[in-house]
């Protein structure tokens, strides 16, 4: 009787099995497996491509591969009968001058400006006399500006220190920022910050300095970068602050040695010409969003949209990079997630074409710019292609062909996060995919808006989440190679790639296929809706 009852019951959880599962959904997520995983990414990862970075060969050469795909698998371009989204995106150069007494001043060696600080109307000034104030300290018992006008004046301070040498630049209120905001609060022309690291500045301070910004024209970075300028600053080495004290017969560690003497300010006006302007130069740049779009079956839910996502783009080459190796080939981060984007693809448009096909929209978007700021992903939340308010969810796909030390024993692993932020629909819709088709274990440790490593807001599903729309992005942590060039496709876990890509097209093949798109019964702050 007991041996009966069990084969019953075995039958019934075999029944019970086969309902759960679709059929047709694992017929066609068998052409997600770790060979087309790795015909794909040794093309992305490898060094032709240059480590795809945002507006370089490498990246254009990626989007071009992507664009073959998705037409190759007879999904639609979207944009006006093509594949690219254009982002208007530029790249802002910085040019710089700054003369005393006629004597031109080598940018990076004596002088440097901060491109941020620079507007699109950009700066010039002429003066006559210089206003030293010391450390720049307005504070009881020392203030560096006592008696003095600083309206319209050039004033030179210190960056850090102490009047005091038993006092710190931190107790002495030095904060550079706060003398800055006390020079323009007080109309002061401009600001010269003696800044001795400019000495023997770093490799990577003048890589910064020197690269070009990579600024989309969004109408809120227009707004902001045509607004006006701000006090211009400009950070002069201990050279150049010499040069400019000459006229006072003195220097820097003369007047540092008379202030720490007597603990009184040396602040005197300097009669010397300086001169300085700054512009911005533009240069337009080619980016783009690859867009592959499935037209749903249904003839009503084919107005809703379901959008799966990755970046294809990288940090591309570092020249300084320890080693021989310069290429940040990126076969995990995110040549991993585009590898996944693409053999899902490939598994809907074979299931369309079998007459299987999702009855929703599914919009097959690799985005450019992720690594430069989510920037891809924020212009197309800012100019979508389909209505947001028919997009039903974003899976995000970023770094899945490798895992991290907290799963060094076992990488049959993937992070969800976001999943519950705004839907509890989609948690359920997404680990009951993972129940009954892979079985992988999901861990869900970041999966919180207060996290110290805020993954939540780090990659391109948080363009989707901020304007409402529920999330899943799918990830396997940080490791070792996150941005170097030890990111190599000889690292990639392929049958794991593949495996949590499957996890993705399975959730995917139950969102574009249910009756009812997920309910978004949560805030933006997690707290349940009303």
């Amino acid at each position: 009787m007991r041996r009966q009852f069990l084969y019953t019951t075995l039958v019934l959880l075999i029944g019970y099995t086969a309902v759960a599962q679709n059929k047709e959904a694992i017929r066609f997520s068998q052409t997600i497996n770790k060979d087309n995983a790795y015909k794909h990414l040794s093309v992305l990862a490898s060094d032709e491509y240059e480590g795809r970075e945002t507006g370089k060969k490498g990246g254009w050469m990626a989007a071009d591969y992507i664009k073959a795909h998705f037409k190759n698998l007879g999904l639609k371009g979207p944009v006006k009968g093509d594949y690219f989204q254009p982002i208007d995106m530029v790249n802002y150069g910085l040019s710089q001058v700054l003369t005393i007494d006629g004597q031109p001043a080598e940018p990076l060696k004596d002088f440097y400006i901060l491109p941020p600080m620079v507007s699109n109307k950009g700066f010039a000034f002429n003066a006559g006399s210089v206003l030293f104030a010391g450390y720049g300290l307005t504070k009881e018992g020392y203030n560096d500006y006592e008696g003095l006008n600083v309206s319209g004046k050039v004033v030179m301070i210190f960056k850090s220190g102490s009047p005091s040498p038993t006092e710190t630049a931190k107790n002495a209120g030095g904060n550079i920022n706060n003398k800055i905001k006390y020079l323009s609060d007080n109309q002061a022309q401009a600001v010269l910050v003696i800044d001795p690291s400019i000495d023997a500045m770093p490799d990577n301070l003048k890589n910064y300095l020197q690269a070009e910004q990579l600024v989309m024209k969004t109408k809120e970075n227009l707004d902001r970068m045509n607004g006006a300028q701000s006090i211009p600053v400009i950070y002069i080495g201990t050279t150049t602050a010499n040069q400019l004290l000459r006229p006072a017969k003195t220097s820097i560690e003369a007047v540092k040695k008379q202030i720490a003497g007597n603990g009184k300010p040396a602040s005197q006006e300097l009669k010397i010409v300086v001169s300085a302007s700054a512009k911005k130069t533009e240069t337009k740049v080619r980016a783009e969003n690859v867009l592959g779009f499935l037209e749903g079956s249904d003839p009503k839910l084919k107005n809703e949209v379901l959008v799966i996502t990755a970046h294809y783009d990288h940090i591309g080459i570092t020249p300084d990079a320890k080693g021989s190796d310069k290429i940040n080939n990126g076969a995990d981060d995110d040549g991993s997630g585009t590898t996944g984007v693409l053999m899902i693809a490939d598994a809907f448009a074979k299931a369309k074409k079998a007459g299987k096909g999702p009855k929703r929209s599914i919009l097959f978007m690799t985005v450019t710019g992720e690594e430069k700021g989510l920037l891809g992903s924020e212009w197309y939340s800012e100019y979508p292609i389909f209505p947001l308010k028919n997009t039903i969810a974003d899976l995000n796909i970023d770094m899945i062909g490798r895992g991290d030390a907290a799963h060094a024993a076992d990488n049959n692993f993937v992070y969800i996060i976001g999943s519950d932020m705004l839907s509890s629909d989609l948690d359920r819709i997404g680990k009951k995919a993972n129940k009954d088709y892979v079985k992988i274990n999901l861990d869900e440790r970041y999966n919180n808006r207060t996290d110290p490593n805020r993954f939540y807001y780090r990659s391109d599903h948080y363009n989707f989440a901020k304007h409402g729309i529920p999330v899943i992005f799918y990830f396997n942590g940080v490791h070792d190679d996150y941005h170097q060039p030890g990111d190599e496709i000889s690292k990639i876990d392929f049958p794991m790639l593949a495996k949590r890509a499957k996890l993705v097209y399975f959730t995917a093949w139950e969102l574009a296929n249910g009756a009812k798109r997920p309910v978004v019964d949560k805030n933006e702050d997690g707290t349940k809706k009303k």
